[in-house]
């Protein structure tokens, strides 16, 4: 005859351990989904083509991160040529010069990068020796672009704090 008050009891217990399974799967998976996904984007080129698809790239993943509620810190590390995002001067003398041609379309891209920036907070870094190279003041900059010393010293120290590295071609 079997003992049901033992069977009940295994049943109980049976129940409790699965309930802690599921208990500490969702707790691992929720542990997971509150890391903060860490992305650095080189712009390092002139091309306004490449520029809006970097451009358009984060705004998507910033709207897939918003609306899977994960938490997100993407930078953009500019040097070179890609100062020429980051001011409205024309940069006339250096080897950074913005056409007629190109200045229209880069003041579309600085919008956008601005809304980017002031709307979903995408940290903007400039490379100070890019910037000191052609004597380009502070002042010329957009809003909210941090100086950093070197860009490429900048992107490596990120990549060795967790960040994925993403370069737009």
């Amino acid at each position: 005859m079997l003992n049901t008050k033992n069977l009940n009891l295994s049943f109980m217990l049976l129940a409790c351990g699965l309930m802690y399974i599921v208990y500490s799967i969702n707790v691992v998976h929720a542990d997971e989904k509150s890391e903060t996904a860490k992305v650095v984007f080189h712009a390092d080129y002139a091309n306004p083509q490449r520029m809006s698809s970097m451009l358009t790239s984060i705004f998507n993943m910033v709207t897939t991160y918003e609306n899977e509620f994960i938490e997100y810190d993407i930078r953009i590390v500019f040097l070179s040529h890609g100062i020429q995002f980051l001011t409205h001067d024309r940069l006339k003398g250096t080897p950074f010069e913005v056409d007629d041609k190109q200045a229209k379309l880069r003041e579309d891209l600085i919008t956008r990068l601005l809304t980017l920036h002031n709307m979903q907070n995408i940290n903007l870094s400039l490379c100070d020796i890019t910037r000191q190279a052609i004597g380009l003041d502070k002042k010329k900059l957009i809003p909210g672009v941090t100086i950093v010393t070197s860009g490429v010293v900048e992107i490596a120290k990120l990549q060795s704090h967790g960040f994925s590295y993403l370069k737009v071609q």
